[in-house]
């Protein structure tokens, strides 16, 4: 990897762990930008790369640092939250990969970002629901982890992901996205 590569993959490692922490109190509900960066991840560092450092900021997080936003360790894999850290590896490979596909205008990118939400949604919701009923014992109902942990998000989700299109735009306008070196998979 060239130095350029490595020094963005470390901020980009470093920006989703803060975004962890980051909470925005909405009502009832509270959300972080981890969403947000992990876009911008997959955006930015394109889908080798991106899926590269937040999977290392899932590793992190397993091995025990304590950067996911309830803490860390082996034991997270059994929390009912956790299909969404493997969607956003998924999503930031899926949005780079996307986002390279097309020339890189405001409706591309959003709509890189948009079925980028949707496969955080489909593993999120599909591993919440299996989790609560079959690893901690906790039964909802599918529709009720679909409204709840779905349907509910999507809104500010959605703004998170106009937001990450307007960076990402930004962010290519400065010459600051990556791209595949030829030879390499991506």
């Amino acid at each position: 990897m060239k130095a350029r590569e490595i020094i963005l993959c470390g901020l980009f490692i470093t920006l989703v762990a803060a975004g962890a922490f980051i909470r925005i109190p909405v009502g009832a509900d509270v959300y972080t930008l981890q969403f947000l960066f992990t876009l911008l991840a997959g955006i930015v560092l394109g889908p080798r790369l991106g899926a590269l450092a937040v999977g290392t900021y899932v590793l992190m997080g397993i091995v025990g640092i304590p950067v996911f936003a309830s803490g860390g360790g082996p034991g997270y894999i059994l929390q009912p939250t956790f299909g969404y850290l493997v969607g956003f590896i998924l999503q930031a490979y899926a949005t780079g990969a996307l986002t390279r596909r097309k020339p890189p205008t405001f409706r591309n990118v959003l709509w890189a970002c948009t079925v980028g939400m949707g496969i955080v949604y489909l593993l999120g919701i599909a591993y919440f629901y299996f989790a609560s009923n079959y690893i901690i014992h906790v039964p909802i109902g599918f529709w009720v982890a679909l409204w709840y942990c779905g349907v509910l998000q999507v809104v500010p989700d959605f703004i998170l992901c106009l937001a990450a299109t307007y960076i990402g735009l930004r962010l290519h306008k400065a010459g600051l996205w990556l791209t595949e070196r030829k030879g390499s998979r991506g």
